[in-house]
Parts: structure tokens; sequence; C-alpha cells
């Protein structure tokens, strides 16, 4: 069904929107979210099958474990210059493939190269999945409920986390352990990855029947089929409307995008919205969230949590991480990007320094048992799922709903291109040094350091980012 409502930067105008619609594609767009958070996370709980498996050590864990983090960054870069080149939808099919041999592959690998190749595949469509679907929401979306449905992306995400917790939690509690025999005579964790070829197979099909971005078509001149995408989202007046002013916006700047729209033709520097992008990318990942997704089990277990408590409290952060999400859909649109990044970013650093405290505390006993003492073991784990929901309600949906909309038009895929490559890099850079740093100066430190780097984001935002709320994308300044 189709009603109207009165969208900013309309003159007030009424556009009959397709609700209906728009809440159907952007459901496809965002289950490839919930793959990329599926890949990313079916790696907490394997842990143990790739050391017994490969014999390896904790360099050797880190290196399989950030492995998809070296596709991921590769599939970043690539995914928006390919995104231009042939199209949101077809780069997000690529993506659903990917998924699908990776998820085949890494169960059935029989040596560390085989796995470590196959989770870079996984990565190359976790990183084309983390930049175009954001992208695609945000230009078949109108301005007023962007931010909210952009949001979703994040839900979806944090959904395919849980997704694949549980799924890990189930298999190893019903095998006996991850390491156990399940099936068909292979070990509960070999399991754990080809589970992850049923929503890829899924996602695949269902774009299918999703159109391309108008936006994308203008660009390619084929205005006809925009116009026709526009009428089933706003209705054909605005369709007018929208394919003439999307035209105007790439006019004033009429080439092929390249990534050397990225700096300024005035002053030969880089485009400060290009810097904006690329913090807010790396300062997402220098907070250490994905040491919690990636390596949540063997934390906790490091502290005195059973394998099969430290997998429950997995699942505890997934459904609190879904919750800060809805927070954050229900108030992005009213309150503002920024303000939400604000208050992540302070309470981030609180809970982070809680949970370095109570870290510092650890005592090891006469068979080098490791425990909490008192209370310090729920003080840890209150604050980490607190230090969840702060991120989950600011940084986790908003970064992307910011690099979604904030590039103008001309260099919305190089600018997510560089954003992207950096925000992966810089995971890896912090998923690949914790098994390391968790020994060596140890979790204490380590987690300060998480603590500083979200207390240096505060003021990041306050001095480079720039409220997004409400703009259309046409009227975006770079």
């Amino acid at each position: 069904m189709t009603d109207s409502f009165r969208g900013p930067g309309q003159g007030g105008a009424g556009i009959a929107t397709n609700h209906g619609f728009i809440a159907a594609i952007v459901a496809v767009a965002t289950i490839g979210g919930f793959m990329f958070g599926y890949d990313s996370g079916v790696i907490n709980g394997t842990q143990k099958g790739l050391e017994s498996a490969f014999d390896l050590g904790r360099l050797g864990i880190g290196v399989n474990v950030g492995a998809i983090l070296v596709g991921s960054a590769i599939g970043a870069f690539g995914a928006g210059r390919l995104a231009d080149a042939i199209g949101r939808r077809n780069v997000m099919m690529l993506s659903a493939v990917l998924f699908l041999v990776s998820a085949v592959l890494a169960g059935a690998a029989n040596g560390s190269l085989v796995f470590i190749l196959a989770r870079i595949v996984g990565g190359l469509g976790v990183g084309a999945a983390s930049v175009i679907s954001p992208v695609y929401i945000s230009e078949v979306t109108p301005a007023s409920i962007r931010g909210r449905l952009s949001s979703v992306q994040q839900v979806m995400i944090i959904t395919g986390l849980t997704g694949a917790f549980v799924a890990n939690f189930v298999l190893a509690r019903y095998a006996g352990g991850s390491t156990s025999e399940f099936w068909l005579g292979f070990p509960a964790w070999r399991w754990m990855f080809w589970l992850q070829a049923i929503p890829a197979a899924i996602y695949l099909l269902a774009l299918l029947v999703i159109p391309e971005s108008p936006r994308f078509l203008v660009a390619k001149g084929r205005d006809a089929e925009a116009h026709a995408v526009l009428t089933r989202l706003f209705g054909s007046a605005e369709a007018d409307r929208k394919v003439v002013e999307i035209r105007n916006s790439l006019a004033a700047d009429h080439h092929k995008p390249k990534l050397s729209d990225l700096r300024d033709k005035a002053t030969g520097k880089i485009r400060p919205i290009l810097w904006a992008g690329i913090g807010l990318a790396i300062f997402q990942q220098l907070v250490g969230i994905n040491v919690v997704f990636y390596y949540g089990a063997v934390l906790w277990e490091a502290v005195g949590f059973t394998e099969d408590n430290a997998l429950q409290i997995n699942i505890l952060s997934g459904v609190l991480s879904i919750a800060a999400c809805l927070f954050t859909i229900a108030t992005v649109d009213r309150i503002g990007r920024k303000p939400l990044l604000l208050v992540g970013s302070a309470g981030m650093a609180v809970t982070l320094a809680v949970v370095a405290y109570a870290f510092s505390t650890a005592v090891t006993d006469a068979s080098g048992a490791v425990s909490l003492p008192g209370h310090n073991g729920m003080i840890a784990l209150v604050a980490a799922n607190l230090y969840v929901i702060f991120f989950n309600a600011s940084w986790g949906p908003v970064m992307w709903v910011m690099l979604g909309e904030m590039f103008p038009n001309q260099i919305r895929g190089s600018g997510l291109a560089v954003s992207g490559f950096a925000q992966w890099i810089a995971n890896a850079a912090i998923s690949v040094s914790f098994p390391a740093l968790a020994v060596s100066p140890g979790l204490t430190v380590t987690y300060f350091g998480y603590a500083f780097f979200a207390a240096v984001s505060f003021f990041f935002v306050k001095a480079m980012v720039n409220e997004t709320r409400g703009r259309e994308l046409e009227d975006m300044a770079g």
C-alpha cells in the first residue's frame, strides 16, 4: 500500500511512498548484514577445533581468525568502485556467492592454508556487503526515515552474530563439545561453518527480486529504468522530480567516478569529508568491539568461565546488542547521528575502564586456573555487556548509516571504498593482535587501551563529524 508523508527537503510537498515495497527491498538488502554478522561470528566457538585440527599456537589462531579480515579489507575497497561499474545489486549478488563458497570450503578444510583461503573468500563477501548494503538502502529510502532503515543493517549484523552464537552453542551442546563428533563423522566445529550455506543461498535467491539503485541507473544514463524504480518507491510525480535532481547533482561534476575525485580540485588536498569517514571507520574498531565478537568464548574462559557458560554469555551479548540497535532505530532520525555517537563514546570509555579494572584483579590458583575474586566476575560481565549496549546503540549502526549517506553522489563509491578499507584494516589490527596482547601486556592494559580510544573518539566526533539527519543525498557536500 502507499501513503503520503511530508519529507524534509521537499518543500513540504506530500510524497506517495510505497512503504511496503521499500520495507521489502530493505529486508532483502539487509540479509547481507546478517551474512556479514554470521560469517564474522561463526569463528567464535570454533577455535578449539581449529587449534586441535591444525595444531595451532597463539599466533596461528590469530592468523586463522584474522584471515577473514584480509578478504574483508579487499572486498570493501573493491566493492565501492565495482558498484559504480556494475551496480549495487550485482555486487551484493557476488558477495552472496562468495559467502556460499566460503562456508563449504571452511568446513571441509583439511589444513590451515585451505582454511585461511576459505575465510579470505568469505571476507571478500563480508567486505562487499558491509559497504554496499548501507549504500543501497540509503539510495532507495526517503531522507526522513533513512537513518532508521539504514540502522536495520546493524540489527541484522548482530542478528547474524547471535545466530552464529546460538548455532555454535546448540551444536557444541548436542555433540558434547565443539571438537566432538556430531554428524556423518565430522566434528561439531566443521558443521558450524557448513550451516552458513543455508542463509547464503537464501540471500542469493532473494536478491533476484529487488531492483537496482535508481541513483546508479541515472549515473549510467538509464533514466527510464531509474524512473520506473522511483515510481514504485515514491509515485510518478516524485519520480519525475527525483530523476532530474539526481542528474543535476551529477552534472555539476559529470565524469566517470574515480578515486582522484576524493581530492579537492581547488586545494589538491584530501577532502575533509573523507577524513571524517576514515576516522569514523577506524574508531569503530579501535574501541575493541570485535574482540568480544570474535574471542568472546576464549575471553570468558580465560577469566574462569566454562566453555558452556562462555557460549551462553555470547548469546546474552547478542540479544542485548539487538535491543540496543532497536533503540537506535527508534531515535536516530529524531535526535540525530552525532548525539548518539557522542553518548556512545563516553559510555564505552567508562565501561571499558571498568572491565579493565575487573580483569586487573584476576588470580591464578595452584592448578593454574584463573578466576576473578569476589564480585569482580559479575562486575566484569555487567560492564562488558553495558559496553556492548553503548556500542550497538551508537557507533555500531550509526557509523554504517553515516558512511552510506555522508558522501556526495559523485564520490560515494570511492569514499566508501577508502573508508571501508580503513575500517577492515583497523579491524584486522585489533583482532589479530588480541591473542598476543591478552598474554603480554595482558587483558588489563589491553582493555584500558580500548577505553583510551573510546575517549579520543568523543573529541573526534565533536571536531570532525557533521550532522546528516534529514538531508537529501543530493544535498551532501564534500
